[in-house]
């Protein structure tokens, strides 16, 4: 598999997770922002995280974050499993709505952010890469992407792994694969953009009914669900062993399910 060189760390989750992430996680802006797309609902700052993106070519086609339902999140299973979830519609009674405010700290090259408003087959807008400035949408549902990073002639460190790392030497970054240096920039060569997650609730018993886990979804609710809907679509499949690790059923909700940008210009 092709490793691109894009890092990430996270600063927090429900709570900072290093000194002073809590400047981004309790960002009024950001907070005021997401009570105006969401008319008023209650937003409950979660997470903040750093990506670092060195020069590299246009990779990503266009892609959505990670949903989160009640009972089912990222803390507890994959990435494929909770973006099938939301992309089949099926599960939207749990769903927790979510807010992303994407910040940047970059006056290179490129860089730029690329979102789909009106929806995956529909024109997208790209927005240069403005030093010090954000943007805040629903990034749970509207496919985005960064664009390249960098002038023309960039080159992609070879042999990357996802235990890579990007550390910081002094006076430049190093793209570090156990022990080896595989690449070098400079401080302003390498896009740095913060982004800021918060989830947003309807109304306080929405609140309530999330906090005290009623209503939550079992990882058995999910698959009886999404089998009914297969067998109703057509689609004859065994119950699955493992949900988590069975090719066949993985491979079935893909085709089924899959959704993606089909416009990039």
């Amino acid at each position: 598999m092709f490793i691109a060189p894009w890092f990430r760390g996270d600063w927090a989750y429900d709570e900072p997770l290093l000194e002073g992430a809590e400047i981004f996680l309790q960002h009024e802006a950001f907070r005021d922002a997401a009570q105006a797309m969401f008319e008023g609902g209650v937003v409950v700052p979660q997470i903040v995280y750093v990506n670092l993106n060195p020069p590299i070519a246009q990779v990503d086609p266009g892609h959505v974050d990670i949903p989160a339902f009640r009972g089912v999140d990222r803390t507890q299973y994959p990435v494929w499993l909770l973006a099938t979830m939301l992309k089949s519609g099926l599960f939207d009674r749990w769903y927790v709505p979510s807010v992303t405010a994407v910040a940047w700290y970059y006056e290179g090259e490129g860089g730029g952010f690329t979102y789909w408003p009106h929806g995956p087959n529909q024109a997208p807008v790209s927005r240069p890469c403005i030093n010090n400035s954000a943007v805040v949408g629903d990034n749970d549902y509207m496919f985005h992407r960064v664009e390249a990073v960098g002038p023309d002639e960039r080159t992609l460190p070879k042999g990357l792994t996802l235990e890579s790392q990007l550390c910081w030497a002094q006076d430049a970054w190093e793209v570090v694969e156990k022990g080896d240096v595989r690449a070098r920039y400079d401080f302003e060569d390498v896009r740095v953009s913060v982004s800021w997650k918060a989830q947003v609730f309807a109304d306080e018993e929405q609140q309530v009914l999330h906090q005290n886990h009623q209503d939550d979804l079992e990882l058995e609710d999910v698959v009886e669900i999404l089998l009914a809907d297969l067998a109703a679509k057509g689609t004859s499949i065994e119950r699955p062993a493992d949900l988590l690790h069975d090719r066949g059923f993985v491979d079935a909700l893909n085709a089924t399910y899959r959704r993606a940008p089909t416009v990039w210009e």
